[in-house]
């Protein structure tokens, strides 16, 4: 290929309109709809930008339209929202921003952003450190099956963090998140039981 040729293929690459041209169809189906307000189109487009899925990888794009997405309710979005600020992707890292979001994900049953939320309750980043509302949160995981919420609530009720120290229940809990597969929950039960818990 001459040399004048393969310039001008070059720069046609680079041109945002060419991209837009060559786009597959669905996203152009997803940007298209997203634009008109639709909540699931709009977190799909994010997750593409998110995942680089047949566009460019780039997170302030995906934060740009979970957003849009999350401020209309859409769960997964919210959550999505919160990783990113939690994680300082695409956006500067603020903890209490992704507070805000896995609240308002955890609220509708959204059991990963139950566990994140519980995790800076328990840490006091974004939030104020909070025992109880940790529990609070991990205990509604915990009885959505997430293992690390259950061995986590066997760990405040062991400590009495955030509620009444009671070692029966944090060998119940601990024995669920063995059940589940977590070694750790397996030593904590038995190094309750041989206390005689």
């Amino acid at each position: 290929m001459p040399l004048k040729l393969l310039k001008h293929k070059l720069k046609s690459l680079k041109n945002p309109s060419h991209n837009r041209q060559r786009l597959n169809p669905r996203i152009k189906l997803y940007q298209k709809a997203a634009n008109q307000g639709n909540a699931d189109a709009q977190f799909n487009l994010g997750l593409t930008y998110k995942e680089g899925q047949e566009v460019q990888q780039d997170n302030k794009m995906a934060a740009k339209w979970y957003q849009k997405a999350a401020e209309q309710g859409h769960i997964t979005s919210q959550f999505n929202l919160g990783l990113l600020y939690q994680e300082g992707k695409g956006v500067e890292q603020d903890f209490a921003s992704a507070a805000k979001w896995y609240q308002k994900a955890a609220e509708q049953g959204h059991v990963t952003s139950q566990f994140n939320l519980a995790l800076l309750y328990q840490d006091g980043k974004g939030v104020e450190q909070d025992f109880a509302s940790a529990a609070k949160w991990y205990q509604k995981a915990a009885e959505q099956g997430h293992v690390t919420s259950q061995f986590n609530l066997g760990l405040l009720y062991q400590d009495g963090k955030g509620v009444r120290q009671d070692r029966t229940n944090a060998k119940e809990w601990y024995g669920r998140a063995c059940d589940g597969g977590l070694q750790l929950g397996c030593d904590s039960y038995r190094e309750l039981n041989e206390q005689g818990y």
